[in-house]
C-alpha cells in the first residue's frame, strides 16, 4: 500500500510541475481499484484492465489492447481520471477509446491538457468541448492550431452558428479529417467562382452534407461533367441536389436506370399512343418529359374524353405534352369537370394540375 501511495504521488507530482493550469481542473487521481498492488499478486492484463477500469467489454477491450501502443496500466489510468475529472461521462469516454485505442497513452500535460485548453480559449463551452472530443478523438493527435481550429473556423463559418457547428460535426466526424488546402478551400472556390453559385446555397449544401464539400477536388469536377452531359442546368435552384445525388449514385447506375426509362417510354409511345420510332427519333424532346407525372395522366384524360365523345381537339396528343399545366387544365379538365368528374380523379396527386385547376 505504501508502494502504491508513493507512485501515485509520484505521478501527480510529475504532472502538475510546470503546468499550473489544465483543461478546467488539476485534479488527476489513478484508479485506485487497478493500482492497488495488495489486491493480487497477479497483476492485470490491459485487457482486463480496461473491462474492470475503463467498463468496455471483453471484446472492446481486447480490440483496443491489441491495436494500441499502450503497455501501462498506470499511464492509461492518468488518461482516464483526467477525462472523468473534466467531466466526461463513463459513456463518451468509452466511445473516445474504441474509437482511437492509442488515446489510453496520450500526455496528459503536453498534449491533452493544452490543447483542450485551445478550445476554451475559442470559446467553446465545456459540453461542446467534450462532444466534439468524443465524436472525433483522433483530432487530438495532429497540429490543433494549425489544423484542426482553422477547420473549426471554416465550417462554423459555412453552417452559419456554433451550434450547427457542434451538432454537424458530432455526426459527421470525418469533417476534421479532411485537407483545407487539398480539398475544402480547392472545392469552394471552385463553386463559387467557377460555377457561379452563391454563398448561401453553397452553405446550405455544406451542412445537409459536409463530404460533399470535403471531397477529392477531381471527383467534384468529374460530377459536374456528368451533370453537364445529362443537361442539368448549373443555374438551376437544384443542381448542387443534383450533384450531390450523382455523387451517391454511379455513373453505371444512373445509365442503367436512364435506359431503363427510355425504354418505359419509348413502349408507351410506340404501344399505347400509336407513335412511330422515326417519330420519336425526329423530336427526342418526347422522351423528357415525365412519364408517370405527364405522360401517362393525360393520355388518361385524353381517352376518358374520347369515351365520352367529348373529344373534338384536332391536335396530336403529343402536342399537348408541351401544354404548360395551367393550359391543359383550362382547355381539357375545367370545361368538363362537373360532366366528367373523372379527369380531375385522374389528376390527383399532383400539385402543379391541382393549383392550376384550383386557380380555375
Amino acid at each position: 500500500m505504501r508502494a502504491s501511495i508513493i507512485r501515485r504521488s509520484g505521478v501527480l507530482a510529475s504532472l502538475r510541475s510546470g503546468c499550473h493550469t489544465f483543461f478546467f481542473s488539476s485534479s488527476i487521481f489513478p484508479d485506485t481499484a487497478a493500482a492497488a498492488d495488495g489486491q493480487s499478486s497477479k497483476p492485470l492484463s490491459m485487457a482486463e484492465y480496461l473491462v474492470r477500469s475503463w467498463g468496455l467489454s471483453a471484446a472492446e477491450a481486447s480490440k483496443v489492447s491489441k491495436l494500441s501502443r499502450g503497455k501501462s496500466t498506470q499511464k492509461a489510468d492518468v488518461v482516464l481520471n483526467f477525462l472523468r475529472s473534466e467531466g466526461f461521462e463513463d459513456s463518451y469516454i468509452k466511445k473516445i477509446v474504441v474509437l482511437s485505442p492509442d488515446f489510453i497513452v496520450y500526455d496528459v500535460k503536453n498534449n491533452l491538457a493544452p490543447k483542450l485548453r485551445s478550445f476554451v480559449d475559442m470559446g467553446f463551452s465545456k459540453s461542446d468541448i467534450i462532444e466534439i472530443i468524443a465524436s472525433n478523438p483522433s483530432i487530438l493527435t495532429g497540429n490543433l492550431k494549425r489544423s484542426i481550429l482553422p477547420k473549426l473556423e471554416i465550417w462554423e463559418s459555412l453552417f452559419g452558428s456554433r451550434e450547427l457547428l457542434v451538432k454537424i460535426v458530432k455526426k459527421n466526424r470525418w469533417c476534421l479529417r479532411y485537407s483545407l488546402e487539398k480539398r475544402i478551400f480547392p472545392n469552394l472556390k471552385f463553386l463559387r467562382e467557377e460555377l457561379g453559385i452563391s454563398e448561401d446555397r453553397v452553405s446550405r449544401a455544406a451542412r445537409h452534407h459536409p463530404g460533399f464539400v470535403g471531397q477529392k477536388p477531381e471527383s467534384l469536377h468529374v460530377l459536374v461533367d456528368r451533370a453537364d452531359e445529362m443537361g442539368i442546368p448549373r443555374l438551376s435552384p437544384l443542381y448542387l441536389w443534383a450533384l450531390y445525388i450523382l455523387q451517391t449514385v454511379s455513373k453505371e447506375k444512373v445509365e442503367a436506370k436512364r435506359t431503363y426509362e427510355l425504354r418505359k417510354k419509348m413502349h408507351f409511345y410506340v404501344e399505347e399512343v400509336g407513335c412511330t420510332p422515326p417519330l420519336i427519333a425526329k423530336n427526342p424532346s418526347l422522351l423528357g418529359f415525365s412519364l408517370k407525372k405527364r405522360m401517362i395522366p393525360r393520355f388518361r384524360v385524353v381517352e376518358m374524353l374520347k369515351s365520352k365523345r367529348l373529344w373534338t381537339v384536332k391536335c396530336k396528343f403529343t402536342t399537348l405534352l408541351a401544354f404548360s399545366d395551367k393550359k391543359f387544365v383550362e382547355k381539357f379538365v375545367i370545361p368538363y369537370k362537373e360532366e366528367v368528374p373523372e379527369v380531375v380523379k385522374i389528376l390527383e396527386g399532383q400539385e402543379g394540375i391541382l393549383l392550376a385547376l384550383h386557380s380555375g
